[in-house]
């Protein structure tokens, strides 16, 4: 009845507007649906519609229906409609089928929304022949697995455990209060509700060395390593216990059983902190024995011990006797430089000239205007063909005293060894030794390596006696010169 009357509507439009394509194909649409009612089946000009070729382009133009045409399962069901519409009936339960519906007949039967809403938000998954897929339904969300039942026995131990945490936590908050009476209290009920757990008994030892209880503390602190090992605790926890324990021993002035404890923790768990505490132990040992060495009275014995050595040309038991003798007198006592400059001559008569020249500048480090110190320098850095630096410090010496015939006949030995290098009356292999060791020095260095002296010695080189006195008359190229020749490094004759 409704394809009757949409007929002659269209018809009446068609009078007043015969060019009007778009009534003039409806009117088609409704001619074509009320021809078909009987060749239709049941499904009468229904089942015409969708045998109709016009139900594809109407289905591509519609934007809520182009989309369906991209999936394998829409189309075979579509197909299957048009080549047999009794069909319809069997994909109602389909939500894009009855908007399909809707846009072959030009009414809206169901909407987009409502399809989404009925599909629970989900699209369609597309055929094995389709060329693209609707969104895929996000999995439902797992069902939580029921946690097991707990027995009597093991619900009891949570609770201990959380109420020994709660005794914990107020104890942290008294020991911070540095309340240690109550901190204790606290600690000693988290232990009784959880003996197993390290940190309680950790915990309460540091409060006993807070309290310099260090006897019980480190009671504490072995207790928490056997409780821990016994539970697999953490090693850096077991680390803290042997720390503690190493500090309690240090308070007490026990320093090797501090440092052994220190060394224990290192193996355990090597914390930057433990180590400047085995450091410090280290050191306050090593000074401690020192103090607890020092006899001035001794000293004094060995000194004189090492005086008599020298004399009978016992070198190497001299010098055993001054060590003895510094050991004695400790690093501040009175007198050391004394020793120091009697051991480097020691030293320089086994022609242990380093060794010497420690002992002289440690001897002018102590007392700077000790002449003796600088004419044992001296002494050394000659038998080292070190002519210029012997000569510095023979004049070094004269400038404290200026009638030190010592370094008087130092210097006049000094100079005459230089001339001699500079003669080239010196042999070869002390040649060779003075240029060594002068090339080792950092001022020789920074000459040579100097462009405008480089230019000085070259034009030196050339023989001409006017370029080198010009350059002589510059007070700072003479006395790098001076020192090249003191060094033996050139000869300027």
């Amino acid at each position: 009845r409704k394809f009757a009357e949409a007929k002659d509507a269209y018809s009446k439009g068609l009078e007043l507007d015969a060019s009007n394509a778009q009534m003039a194909g409806g009117l088609k649409e409704c001619e074509a649906a009320l021809s078909g009612a009987g060749a239709g089946g049941p499904m009468g000009s229904m089942g015409s519609m969708f045998s109709s070729p016009e139900m594809w382009s109407k289905l591509a133009a519609n934007p809520k229906t182009r989309d369906y045409l991209q999936q394998q399962d829409y189309l075979e069901k579509m197909r299957a409609i048009a080549a047999d519409p009794n069909k319809l009936g069997s994909h109602m339960n389909d939500p894009r089928i009855l908007e399909s519906m809707g846009v072959v007949m030009g009414v809206n039967i169901f909407s987009g929304d409502n399809v989404k809403d009925a599909m629970g938000g989900a699209g369609f998954t597309e055929g094995s022949g389709g060329s693209r897929a609707a969104a895929p339904t996000p999995p439902p969300e797992p069902t939580p697995e029921p946690e097991p039942e707990m027995t009597e026995e093991e619900k009891a131990a949570k609770q201990s455990k959380e109420a020994a945490l709660a005794e914990k936590e107020k104890g942290n908050a008294a020991y911070k209060a540095k309340d240690f009476d109550v901190a204790i209290k606290h600690y000693d009920a988290a232990i009784a509700l959880d003996p197993k757990e390290i940190s309680f008994l950790s915990n309460r030892a540091a409060v006993k060395f807070e309290q310099a209880k260090y006897a019980e503390s480190i009671e504490d602190c072995e207790k928490a390593i056997e409780v821990g090992r016994e539970n697999r605790a953490d090693y850096k926890a077991i680390a803290r216990a042997m720390t503690r324990i190493g500090s309690c021993h240090v308070k007490q002035g026990d320093l090797d059983q501090g440092i052994y404890w220190f060394n224990k923790a290192l193996t355990e768990h090597r914390n930057p902190d433990t180590l400047k505490k085995l450091q410090n132990a280290e050191k306050e040992k090593k000074d401690s024995e020192v103090k607890a060495y020092i006899n001035p009275e001794l000293a004094a014995e060995e000194k004189a011990k090492g005086n008599e050595c020298f004399k009978g040309a016992n070198y190497p038991a001299a010098v055993e006797h001054y060590t003895e003798a510094l050991k004695r007198l400790g690093p501040d006592g009175e007198g050391r430089h004394l020793i120091y400059s009697n051991r480097a001559a020691c030293y320089t008569k086994m022609f242990s000239l380093n060794e010497a020249l420690k002992d002289a500048d440690l001897c002018i480090e102590i007392a700077p205007d000790f002449v003796k110190g600088y004419s044992r320098k001296a002494a050394a850095e000659f038998f080292l063909k070190d002519y210029d630096d012997a000569l510095a410090s023979y004049q070094n010496g004269l400038d404290i005293d200026v009638s030190n015939e010592e370094c008087k006949d130092g210097v006049r030995r000094c100079v005459e060894h230089i001339n001699k290098a500079n003669r080239g009356e010196l042999s070869e292999e002390e040649i060779c030794s003075m240029q060594e060791r002068a090339m080792a020095k950092p001022e020789v260095q920074n000459i040579l390596s100097d462009p405008e002296m480089r230019q000085v010695l070259d034009d030196m080189q050339q023989e001409d006696p006017k370029a080198a006195q010009t350059h002589m008359q510059d007070p700072g190229v003479a006395a790098k010169i001076q020192k090249l020749v003191n060094s033996g490094i050139i000869q300027v004759r």
